[in-house]
């Protein structure tokens, strides 16, 4: 287990500088394969993009290795891999096809500086389950500690039935290890107060305030937080793009610089998942081989996932290409282009013509229209008749 503990140099703004190596043997049968959004790419909000069955029919007949890889979450992948199937019409998604911004963070279970964790984000307390299914013995929601005490957040839009609903009773007197934002705010106001609260606490502990001037590093919070993703805006059916997680992320490290009187230069210490970081593209290039060999073995149907320790890259690959398929310039476009592989762009989401010149990284393939010309032009180009 790579560990990341809550002085780690690797709790900075990006990914991790550091990675070991996951060697797998595989035979070659498809030597490239694709990685596909979800928002914009196959479906918008809950309504699906006609041409996203067709293309993923016809790579299932070709037997071309795919997953989905989103900076959506807040849900089990099971519960995403069901919401896609219904939504697109095609049924035969796999929770092992899914990689969602908060699935590395499994790996943390084991870590012994994430015992005791809080988890942001998502609705109702989905968090907090998929927080438990992937392992962690002991997750608080900030509507907790709203619950033990209302003053926490004056502001907190909850309803009496949410806290006896999605709430539990906690033990304020146990410190929190880390702050996981698993998926964006629900209730804006008292995630900001709470994860403020704990980033400036004495190790963690409700209720409490560090000593300012003890404390050497204000860069350095008082315990991490992990933003699973970065996105700014995301598509959905509203015709103008909505605020994703990176514009809490903002809010958070806003607040905090000014409380801790930071310089300009200086900013809130945290580690950011999700496109366009590189640990992602790892970790999701190994749910692709993973996905490979299950379908030349034809075990696509068993639960157990290989997984990869955080971190970790794989040193071998069967793929000579993986084309990721995405609509948002600086999440899946300049993620793949950072990371050697190959980048689609589509009209069918965020990104609009007229932004070209302006966007952050151009996509090496092409732009298109919608993900089905997009599968079938890479597939002629492979070979492969259509």
């Amino acid at each position: 287990m790579l560990a990341v503990s809550r002085r780690s140099p690797l709790l900075r703004n990006s990914s991790y500088a550091l990675y070991r190596s996951f060697h797998i043997n595989l035979p070659l049968k498809s030597d490239f394969a694709f990685v596909f959004d979800i928002d914009g790419v196959l479906i918008r909000g809950k309504k699906p993009i006609p041409q996203a069955k067709p293309a993923l029919e016809l790579l299932n007949k070709n037997k071309i290795p795919y997953i989905l890889m989103t900076n959506g979450g807040g849900v089990s992948e099971a519960a995403k891999a069901q919401e896609v199937s219904h939504i697109t019409g095609f049924p035969n998604i796999s929770p092992l096809q899914v990689v969602q911004s908060h699935t590395p963070m499994k790996s943390l279970i084991n870590d012994p500086n994430y015992k005791r964790v809080l988890v942001v984000g998502g609705d109702k307390d989905n968090a907090r389950k998929v927080a438990e299914d992937y392992g962690f013995k002991d997750v608080t929601m900030p509507i907790d500690i709203v619950r033990n005490n209302k003053s926490a957040a004056p502001h907190s839009m909850y309803k009496p039935e949410y806290f006896e609903k999605y709430s539990k009773d906690i033990d304020t007197s146990i410190p929190i290890d880390a702050i996981l934002v698993f998926n964006d705010p629900r209730d804006l106001s008292s995630d900001m107060q709470i994860v403020q609260d704990l980033l400036n606490s004495n190790n963690g502990l409700i209720g409490t305030k560090r000593d300012f001037k003890s404390w050497k590093d204000h860069t350095s919070p008082s315990i991490p937080i992990i933003f699973s993703n970065n996105d700014y805006i995301y598509a959905n059916d509203y015709p103008l793009p909505r605020f994703g997680q990176g514009a809490f992320r903002m809010l958070t490290e806003t607040l905090y610089n000014t409380t801790n009187k930071l310089k300009p230069d200086q900013n809130l210490d945290s580690l950011i998942l999700g496109k366009p970081f590189k640990l992602q593209y790892d970790f999701a290039h190994h749910i692709l081989i993973d996905w490979n060999a299950r379908l030349e073995a034809n075990k696509s149907h068993e639960s157990i996932q290989n997984l990869p320790k955080l971190g970790e890259i794989p040193e071998t690959t069967p793929f000579k290409k993986i084309y990721m398929v995405g609509d948002n310039p600086e999440s899946d476009i300049k993620g793949a282009n950072d990371h050697g592989w190959e980048s689609i762009l589509l009209r069918t989401g965020v990104y609009q013509d007229e932004d070209y010149d302006s966007i952050i990284a151009k996509p090496t393939v092409g732009v298109f229209d919608n993900v089905e010309d997009a599968v079938k032009t890479v597939l002629i180009d492979n070979g492969i008749k259509v």
